[in-house]
């Protein structure tokens, strides 16, 4: 499998592991770019768009269970080789 992008996980020790050397700071955001995020973010555009996608469930709880349901009962067909094509495609495997 290739695996391409950056990962940004971050790695936490575990108890008892040594002690790690300490990181440096990060670099200070340039004052233009923070004032752009907040104003952008606080704009008058985006405001009701942010109260309607926090109104908004995380995600379907009945349709989930509508469609494992229907994946138990066979009803609803199941094509292994279809998904793993798809997954592959999305993360843009070239195999």
């Amino acid at each position: 499998m290739k695996i391409t992008g950056a990962s940004t996980s971050i790695i936490t020790p575990q108890a008892g592991a040594a002690a790690a050397a300490p990181v440096a700071a990060p670099a200070a955001v340039p004052a233009a770019v923070s004032a752009f995020s907040s104003d952008t973010l606080e704009s008058s555009v985006l405001q009701p768009a942010q109260g309607a996608l926090k109104a908004l469930p995380d995600f379907d709880a009945a349709r989930v269970a509508e469609l494992r349901d229907a994946l138990a009962k066979g009803e609803l067909p199941f094509d292994a080789g279809r998904l793993a094509g798809l997954i592959q495609r999305f993360h843009g495997s070239k195999g």
